[in-house]
């Protein structure tokens, strides 16, 4: 992929993975704080968590998260039939991707976690 704006940093890891633990927007609102102190990166809003709610395909029931970062944000989704977790990190500073992978796997009881530095 072309680097069409080199002269703006931009930091992005997606990681997914089957979480060993229950999800729900509690969860979602912990693991948004814990990822964001342990990276460095500051919150400046809180959490929007949308959940289907029973519209839609059974099979994609579940939860679509972001969190605002002031150097741009976090993406989760989850899908609660398959315990199935996609979450990308995207900043305009560098962070540690082994640390965002060691805590997410971590935090989320995630046996084998696949994910894509870009």
């Amino acid at each position: 992929m072309k680097d069409l704006a080199p002269g703006i940093t931009r930091q992005r890891l997606l990681m997914e993975g089957f979480s060993g633990v229950p999800v729900d927007r509690s969860l979602i609102e912990t693991y948004f704080k814990n990822i964001t102190e342990v990276l460095n990166l500051r919150m400046y809003g809180q959490p929007i968590i949308f959940s289907p709610g029973g519209e839609g395909k059974e099979a994609n029931q579940g939860y679509d998260a972001f969190v605002p970062l002031i150097d741009s944000g976090i993406s989760l989704y989850y899908w609660s039939t398959e315990k199935f977790l996609s979450i990308i990190i995207y900043t305009c500073k560098g962070f540690d991707n082994n640390r965002a992978l060691k805590t997410t796997k971590t935090f989320f009881t995630i046996e084998n976690i696949e994910f894509r530095q870009f």
